[in-house]
């Protein structure tokens, strides 16, 4: 079934946990502890996730279409087989781009009323 962008949006705002979880996806598929240890990796450890919140999340956005569970295993040899690993479905990818433009569009209103400040990019 193709999703349109107007039901991707639907599903707007994302809890925090799992705009991180989809984000973490983007790149690829990933079991659970992978995913946990790159949210706090990718938040300065700021946002731990718990496997409550973890595989809580992981059933809702299973159910939404979100994300699906992997069919591909790594090597048996070199991997637990109870792991399950998750990527990103297409309509996931639409729903986090989503949210991240709608963020960014925050930040330009919180930048406008002059709440943050505007950081310009590093010179290379």
């Amino acid at each position: 079934m193709k999703r349109n962008k107007l039901e991707a949006e639907g599903l707007l705002p994302l809890t925090p946990a799992v705009f991180h979880i989809l984000l973490t996806l983007a790149d690829g598929e990933k079991h659970g502890y992978a995913i946990m240890r790159e949210v706090a990796n990718h938040t300065d450890g700021k946002m731990r996730l718990g496997p409550g919140t973890l595989y809580g999340s992981i059933k809702r956005m299973l159910g939404d279409g979100l994300i699906a569970e992997s069919d591909e295993r790594p090597d048996p040899q070199i991997d637990d087989e109870r792991r399950r690993y998750y990527r990103l479905t297409e309509f996931g990818r639409r729903v986090v781009t989503a949210e991240a433009g709608r963020l960014a569009s925050l930040i330009r209103v919180a930048r406008s009323k002059r709440l943050l400040k505007v950081t310009k990019p590093a010179k290379l």
